[in-house]
C-alpha cells in the first residue's frame, strides 16, 4: 500500500512563493514510476500542473511554465513543487500523484490560496 502526504500549502500574496512537498510511504520506488502534481480549483476540472517521468524528465502545464519547478529526492521518497510568482489564478488544492503499473495513487491535497 502506498500513501502520499502533501504539505507546504498556505496563504500567500500574489508574486510570492511556496514550496510543496509530497512524501510517499509504502512500497514505492521513485525511479520506477511517473509522478506529478495536479490542482483542482472550485468549479473546475482537475488539471496537470507538472509531471516527472521515471527517468526524471519534467513537463509543465502552459499556465505555470517558467514559474513552477518540479523535482524529487528519491532517497527521501519526496516530490517537490517550487512555485514562484504566484498568481490568484493559482489558487487551488494541489494534489500529488504517482502512477504505478497497477494503479494511480493520490494524496489528499494541500490548499494554496493566492491573494491579490
Amino acid at each position: 500500500q502506498v500513501q502520499l502526504v502533501e504539505s507546504g500549502g498556505g496563504l500567500v500574496q500574489a508574486g510570492g512563493s511556496l514550496r510543496l512537498s509530497c512524501v510517499a510511504s509504502g512500497t514505492i520506488f521513485f525511479s520506477l514510476n511517473d509522478m506529478g502534481w495536479y490542482r483542482q480549483a472550485p468549479g473546475k476540472q482537475r488539471e496537470l500542473v507538472a509531471g516527472m517521468t521515471r527517468i526524471g524528465l519534467a513537463t509543465y502545464g502552459d499556465s505555470v511554465k517558467g514559474r513552477f519547478t518540479i523535482s524529487r529526492d528519491s532517497a527521501k521518497n519526496t516530490l517537490y513543487l517550487q512555485m514562484n510568482s504566484l498568481e490568484p489564478e493559482d489558487t487551488a488544492v494541489y494534489i500529488c500523484n504517482v502512477k504505478t503499473v497497477r494503479r494511480d495513487y493520490w494524496g489528499q491535497g494541500t490548499q494554496v490560496i493566492v491573494s491579490s
